[in-house]
């Protein structure tokens, strides 16, 4: 379910090669602000890279061709995307983090259910305003095996977190409890099947309605809807 974009350097910093962190001959810099910059550094990587996937094809786009447009080098590509396919899914963590923080936040006493449709709509929300570019990530994803094998992977991981949280509010084991891996299974197809409608027929009808919807007929049973 894609989803992230980023910018970097100054003259007197250099990369610690070991550990991802910035080395300046005076360290006074506001961890805040080297946040921040790193950050920038992330989000022209990535909108170099998918603006020459548009152009010239994922599979023919290397990782130096990319790091010359963003003005890096290969080396710092890697300290901020493990592959080039993760470039494309690359707001996949951003968006987890944001659903199982407001998943956790939510009042323990609610239904597991209820708790996970309240938090998707509220991502679902997010999405409205970024059409366009997930349409540039879904047409590389299904034009290219590998960014479609990438993002099977990522999204496993996303149900075993969100199965985690909810199994932390039952106060039980994640790895024993098969209701909550089936809870953040069912959540996230509703939220697949929500996307691909909405992408499918040009936001025809707003995202948080047709995720409303999903959850709502798998609440009810799917042998109630033709």
């Amino acid at each position: 379910m894609p989803f992230a974009v980023d910018d970097h350097y100054y003259s007197q910093c250099k990369i610690a090669v070991s550990a991802r962190l910035w080395q300046c001959p005076r360290m006074t810099e506001p961890s805040g602000l080297r946040a921040r910059k790193k950050l920038e550094t992330r989000r022209r990587i990535e909108a170099v890279a998918l603006d020459l996937f548009a152009r010239d094809g994922f599979d023919a786009t290397t990782v130096e061709a990319i790091a010359a447009a963003a003005a890096i080098s290969p080396r710092t590509f890697f300290h901020y995307f493990p592959t080039k396919e993760d470039v494309v899914l690359a707001d996949y963590a951003d968006r987890l983090t944001r659903i199982t923080d407001l998943l956790g936040a939510r009042p323990p006493s609610e239904p597991a259910w209820s708790a996970l449709r309240a938090a998707f709509l509220v991502v679902s929300a997010d999405y409205e305003t970024e059409r366009p570019g997930l349409i540039r990530r879904f047409r590389i994803m299904a034009a290219t095996p590998s960014v479609s094998a990438r993002s099977l992977q990522l999204q496993a991981d996303w149900e075993n977190r969100l199965a985690e949280v909810i199994a932390r509010r039952a106060s039980a084991r994640p790895d024993g409890d098969i209701d909550a891996r089936l809870l953040a299974s069912a959540a996230l197809a509703a939220m697949r099947s929500s996307l691909r409608h909405w992408l499918a027929t040009e936001g025809s009808e707003p995202l948080p309605s047709l995720v409303e919807g999903c959850f709502a007929r798998l609440a009810a049973g799917l042998a109630d809807h033709p």
